[in-house]
């Protein structure tokens, strides 16, 4: 980084910077998942990590939550398998298979793959800094499951995604036991009290908002109610925005994490 070096405080140093604060990006492997990261240059006291959607690399999310660095987050985006630097010829599957394999593997892998990141960036041996998971489309398959299954996480945020997870083409064993044994909208146990972020926009033509996030926010806010911390379930929905992570989205999410952070 730059903390060696002596710069002009009229004209610093060209680096990566949000408000002045300057962050680093490397390119690094955890657990064997081919990451790129986004090092603040203060010291680490929370982990993002980033999902991405089907089709995409860890490199399309590059820059998206940076802004968070300026708190001391580390932002660590992962290929996800099958994807960028870890795709490969799946045979025998279909395309929905394939997402779905994707995510099922995401899922396996985060256990090993969050005990890595924990021991790489703690400030000690044996210490954990809190750690949040935000994911997109095929990534809010990813967010949402590890938020129910994951107890190391401090807290999930879902973005144009769906927890209704009905998928008559996917019939790969595998996928199908997966698909069948966590699906968010018939599995709301477990959910609660992980803080959960739910963010939709309401023109998705990949996920219609009545088809998707309608039922699914009402099964999840539901869940948190009975659970008795309806607090921790957030939803919201951005008028105009479709299949993609809008900028009022990811604004939100800064905010969120911020906010889990007592900042």
């Amino acid at each position: 980084m730059t903390d060696d070096r002596t710069f002009s405080v009229d004209d610093p140093h060209a680096a990566p910077n949000i408000g002045g604060v300057p962050y680093s990006i490397e390119r690094r492997t955890f657990a064997r998942i081919p990451c790129l990261v986004e090092r603040p240059s203060l010291p680490i006291c929370a982990l993002l990590v980033v999902y991405h959607g089907a089709g995409a690399a860890k490199e399309g999310k590059l820059g998206v939550y940076s802004p968070l660095t300026a708190q001391g987050v580390a932002v660590i985006i992962p290929d996800a398998p099958l994807h960028g630097e870890r795709a490969l010829n799946q045979t025998g599957l279909n395309h929905r298979e394939f997402v779905w394999e994707s995510a099922r593997r995401s899922v396996a892998e985060a256990e090993a793959f969050f005990t890595v990141l924990q021991d790489e960036f703690g400030p000690k041996p044996n210490s954990r800094l809190p750690l949040f998971v935000a994911g997109s489309s095929m990534g809010g398959y990813v967010a949402l499951t590890l938020a129910r299954k994951e107890k190391r996480i401090g807290g999930a945020a879902a973005l144009i995604t769906s927890g209704v997870w009905e998928e008559p083409s996917v019939n790969a064993p595998g996928v199908r036991v997966f698909l069948e044994a966590q699906r968010p909208n018939t599995h709301t146990e477990g959910f609660a009290p992980t803080p959960l972020l739910l963010l939709s926009g309401d023109s998705d033509p990949i996920f219609p908002f009545e088809q998707h996030h309608a039922p699914t926010a009402t099964a999840l806010a539901r869940a948190y109610e009975t659970a008795g911390c309806p607090e921790k379930f957030s939803a919201r929905v951005y008028p105009g925005v479709g299949h993609y992570t809008s900028q009022n989205m990811r604004g939100d999410v800064v905010t969120w994490v911020t906010e889990l952070l007592g900042g």
